[in-house]
């Protein structure tokens, strides 16, 4: 496994110290509660005794759980009445969950307001662990919420396209744990252009007032979407490690179950637990429904949110692509047309492996699925299908890529190559069931990632 050079640490941290309100503003209040934050600045301990637990055990920051953010589509805004003319959340708090991946010994969340209009002004946030360990549920375990603070303060705003990290808060967090994310938007976001990940597959609960503090939501109103916040770090043994996996909505998980948690970078997260060399290994899901490599979809192009999805997430050592399919079903089915997207998808491709290498990271490359049967990209020519196969034999056999995960043979039928099997589709030959995504977490070999 590569390790990232010195030149990739200091870029990382010159990329937290743009952001606002990082710890390397803070007060004293983070002296004892932040080892490891702001290091490089002075303003605390060195770096040699903040890389260090109480034990004397080197310890790091790891990206444990992320999600790419994205514009907000009309469809997908808060619902009424929490999206005004010109306005978001005014007076509501957000209680949303998710599943980290590697545990630690503390946390701190990141909030992102990547493609709001205006300002993001949070006045309050706590990080809690939900009753009963759920997923999407709006209640909290008593006793678990605790507050967030950035820079020792209880509020912050989040200019327009940027994001914000919280202080570290003190909590044991098991590999595998949902946890609770509670803001309050004392005054909303006055803008209807606002940041998400509407593909969350999990259900978030919105309640007028400030209960950042309450063990429950009643009378709260769900949604299937996450908002602002983009990603949770622990602060891990030094040989907690993370891989990125860009991908579509084949890996957003389109055809999951929602509140269970089982996309196939879930369902791999839960083998790589069964195994002690792979147990370490922190999973982040940037992708999101209707992405492309090459062109803006649903949310910016691949080759454009390369550095902010792979190279700035700290703690990432290897990279899955697992993209493309998006590209080649909404291309002209046309000969010429197919013939470029597939020699552009290859360059692509080569871009991607060239940028992360010079970081240190390993790139494997996963084949494209079939999709034969499906009413928007099957062509009767199969000029779509052409253009995959040629993509996938590059895969395969250019050598470019660190590994090859092939995701192609796992899934599609052997009696009908260019379809998925009637098994494991959720019923369009495009996306797939629980149990297909269950083949694709299978697939990947156990052997790249010791």
């Amino acid at each position: 496994m590569r390790r990232r050079s010195s030149l990739t640490s200091l870029l990382t941290a010159g990329a937290l110290a743009a952001t606002v309100l990082l710890t390397s503003q803070a007060t004293g209040a983070l002296d004892t509660a932040a080892p490891g934050t702001g290091d490089r600045t002075g303003t605390h301990a060195s770096a040699d005794s903040a890389s260090r637990d109480a034990r004397g055990a080197a310890r790091h920051w790891v990206n444990t759980w992320t999600s790419m953010p994205q514009l907000t589509e009309p469809h997908n805004m808060p619902p009424a009445p929490f999206t005004e003319d010109g306005l978001v959340m005014d007076d509501t708090t957000l209680r949303q969950t998710v599943r980290v991946t590697v545990g630690g010994d503390r946390v701190r969340l990141r909030f992102s307001n990547a493609f709001g209009g205006t300002g993001l002004p949070i006045t309050a946030a706590s990080v809690a662990l939900p009753e009963g360990g759920k997923a999407g549920t709006d209640a909290i375990r008593p006793g678990t919420s605790r507050p967030l603070t950035f820079s020792g303060r209880p509020s912050a705003l989040v200019p327009v396209g940027a994001q914000v990290v919280s202080d570290p808060v003190d909590m044991k967090v098991a590999p595998g744990t949902n946890l609770a994310v509670t803001l309050y938007l004392a005054d909303g976001q006055a803008s209807n252009d606002i940041t998400s990940h509407p593909g969350s597959r999990t259900t978030s609960h919105l309640l007028r007032g400030d209960h950042v503090a309450a063990e429950d939501l009643p009378g709260a109103t769900a949604t299937n979407h996450w908002y602002f916040l983009s990603g949770v770090e622990t602060w891990s043994a030094k040989s907690t490690r993370a891989v990125a996996v860009l991908g579509d909505s084949l890996t957003d998980g389109r055809g999951s179950t929602t509140n269970g948690n089982d996309r196939w970078p879930d369902q791999w997260f839960d083998r790589l637990q069964a195994r002690r060399g792979t147990a370490r290994l922190a999973v982040l899901n940037q992708a999101a429904g209707g992405n492309r490599v090459l062109e803006d979809g649903l949310g910016p192009n691949v080759l454009a949110r390369l550095d902010r999805d792979v190279l700035a997430q700290t703690g990432v050592e290897s990279l899955i692509v697992f993209e493309g399919v998006n590209d080649i079903g909404t291309a002209a089915a046309t000969e010429a047309a197919q013939e470029r997207v597939a020699a552009d998808l290859i360059a692509a491709y080569e871009q991607i492996v060239i940028r992360a290498h010079a970081h240190g990271i390993e790139v494997h490359g996963a084949t494209l699925l079939p999709f034969g049967g499906n009413e928007m990209y099957d062509d009767p020519a199969g000029h779509r299908e052409s253009a995959r196969r040629k993509v996938n034999d590059w895969i395969r056999t250019s050598g470019r890529f660190d590994a090859v995960i092939d995701f192609d043979r796992a899934v599609r039928d052997p009696a009908d190559p260019e379809r998925l099997r009637p098994d494991l589709h959720d019923g369009d030959w495009l996306h797939l069931n629980p149990a297909g995504y269950g083949r694709l977490a299978a697939a990947v070999p156990g052997r790249l990632f010791r």
